[in-house]
């Protein structure tokens, strides 16, 4: 079988985004350009403003949670209230984690590298 794939232009997107925002071109224009900016792996998250502000675009490298933080203690910039790590050991697992007796080896492993 032959493949119907083929890459989407810049134009088409903003298209397809114009629609989506109710006609806006404006907001069609920003969308297509952040997904040529982002990529076809990226996240594009958009938001209602609060009052008048013009059409704003934020690009966050790397990996954000939408959860904050357990305690302010975490805190690495306190100008910014932000918790950032650098080259930080991500642990992943499929199990529910009931005591933290369960993942204490892994903890003592990364305490001592």
């Amino acid at each position: 079988f032959m493949s119907m794939r083929r890459e989407v232009e810049e134009d088409e997107i903003a298209q397809v985004a114009t629609i989506s925002a109710n006609g806006d071109k404006n907001i069609g224009s920003k969308i297509a350009q952040c997904v040529k900016e982002v990529g076809r792996d990226g996240v594009i998250t958009v938001e209602e403003s609060k009052g008048f502000k013009d059409l704003e675009v934020e690009k966050t490298d790397g990996m954000q949670f939408d959860r904050g933080y357990l305690s302010p203690y975490f805190v690495t910039n306190a100008e910014k209230m932000l918790v950032e790590f650098e080259n930080p050991y991500i642990f992943l697992t499929e199990k529910k984690i009931n005591l933290v007796q369960n993942i204490l080896p892994v903890l003592e492993n990364v305490a001592r590298s």
